[in-house]
């Protein structure tokens, strides 16, 4: 079983990209905030996580070992696949941490690919899963876990209508300067940062 890849990245498409191990060329999936962080042309070494079935083999690829057992803890949860798991992996953990204390679904429906039910599902599992593992809702921009004091659902309905996605609108929020107190100014300030 394949558990890590180091090699040449090439980035294709958002989301995909290959590793060029020794002139074999991987057809690798990364969450949208990996696929930021990747280099075309530069080695890096990515955390595996298989995929197979009947009818396919997938890999999809982490820069740590926490976020890829992030993921597999996803994709085994009922309702959600690799695709929403990636999206889901692309979230920053302090807006996962967040739907998860305040019981919010509404973070969760602006992650493409899940429904009112499947959010409302989803975060009661999301909550068991913290409990069990802590370790994987810990950010390294976050390291002491502050749960943020409340997200701009209108500002990320706003910029999602506009065509981002929730993971690249989250991140950017959270990016923000804090004095920035009007729906329009954040908006006005996401725009500018993308």
């Amino acid at each position: 079983m394949i558990a890590t890849l180091r090699g040449t990245i090439g980035k294709q498409i958002p989301n995909k990209c290959t590793v060029d191990v020794n002139g074999v060329g991987y057809a690798v999936s990364v969450p949208l905030n990996v696929w930021e962080a990747l280099d075309e042309g530069k080695e890096v070494l990515l955390h595996i996580s298989p995929y197979i079935r009947e009818d396919r083999f997938d890999l999809y690829g982490f820069l740590d070992a926490k976020s890829k057992t992030f993921f597999e803890r996803l994709i085994d949860l009922q309702g959600i696949g690799p695709r929403t798991g990636l999206e889901l992996c692309a979230v920053p953990r302090l807006f996962l941490l967040q739907a998860i204390h305040e019981q919010d679904p509404k973070i969760l429906l602006s992650v493409k690919g899940i429904g009112k039910k499947t959010a409302e599902k989803l975060l009661v599992d999301l909550k068991s899963l913290m409990e069990k593992q802590p370790e994987l809702f810990e950010d390294p921009r976050n390291p002491a876990g502050l749960v943020p004091a409340q997200i701009d659902h209108d500002a990320v309905d706003a910029l999602t209508q506009l065509g981002y996605t929730a993971p690249v609108i989250l991140r950017a929020l959270q990016e923000l300067p804090k004095d920035l107190t009007s729906t329009e100014e954040r908006i006005t300030a996401v725009l500018r940062s993308l």
